[in-house]
């Protein structure tokens, strides 16, 4: 996972590497279970998607933009749209599975 201080939010998600956000909560323990889920998946995708995360107490407005109702929500970005979200744990094979299926179908 990164933060990148040069580039701005809307600049990495509008890009043609997918990028997968987390939008999660300090104090949410499912979110918590997704930091070494999210790491693994990182390193095993390495330059083919990049995770970034998101707390949405500390930025409620991308939180309110993006209708983030609960914690931890995944969103797939691929060229600036959502290609795919989902709320709650997921195993990174899982995530494997998704970004694949975005790359075979060229969203």
């Amino acid at each position: 996972m990164e933060t990148q201080k040069k580039e701005t939010f809307n600049d990495i998600i509008k890009g043609n590497t997918p990028v997968l956000v987390d939008f999660s909560a300090e104090w949410c323990g499912p979110c918590k279970m997704m930091g070494p889920i999210l790491k693994e998946f990182a390193e095993h995708m390495g330059d083919r998607v990049r995770v970034l995360k998101i707390d949405v107490d500390q930025s409620p407005a991308a939180a309110s933009t993006y209708r983030i109702q609960g914690v931890p929500t995944l969103i797939l970005f691929r060229k600036g749209q959502v290609v795919w979200r989902q709320s709650g744990v997921i195993e990174a094979r899982q995530l494997e599975y998704v970004v694949n299926q975005l790359e075979t179908n060229h969203v």
